[in-house]
């Protein structure tokens, strides 16, 4: 969406996914719910569940005063197992081609929207911490980026109260 395009209203709810959830789903539910609150219910996934929230996606979130390190991944079939049915989701936007193709096979019997936003999957690039970190901090970019072109600055919070 080009800068002069009009803000879009904000879906009542929205599911990120990729591929772990662990680096760029948590990070776009992290990020949109600080930027948007309660005005929208925000959740994500993965299409598969073997691996904790990465540490380095914790540390970036928090320089923006996005709490990420109490996310617990889970798997598309276990959002459903915890009471969050797909159909119940007016938006989902996959992080990552698995996801996407994912989400499209769940979504094939449902009228709802699937978007796919690539964003850089930092995992695995850069050598040393400060240039993965600097590779996270642009996938990160990415995501908040896409956000704020599709539905403005929302009520973005102070560090101190994102945590809230």
């Amino acid at each position: 969406m080009a800068a002069n395009d009009k803000i879009e209203p904000l879906p009542q709810s929205v599911l990120f996914c990729c591929d772990y959830n662990s680096v760029r789903s948590p990070m776009a539910e992290g990020i949109m719910k600080s930027l948007y609150g309660k005005d929208c219910y925000i959740q994500s996934v993965g299409v598969k569940n073997d691996l904790e929230i990465d540490g380095f996606a914790v540390a970036v979130c928090d320089e923006i005063g996005v709490e990420l390190a109490r996310h617990q991944s889970r798997t598309f079939d276990e959002m459903e197992e915890w009471g969050d049915d797909l159909s119940s989701f007016d938006l989902v936007v996959a992080l990552s081609p698995a996801s996407q193709r994912r989400a499209l096979d769940l979504t094939q019997f449902y009228h709802l929207e699937v978007e796919y936003w690539p964003i850089l999957d930092p995992t695995g690039i850069g050598d040393g911490r400060e240039a993965r970190l600097a590779i996270y901090r642009q996938a990160r970019d990415q995501i908040r980026s896409r956000l704020l072109e599709r539905w403005g600055p929302g009520k973005v919070k102070a560090p101190s109260e994102a945590q809230n």
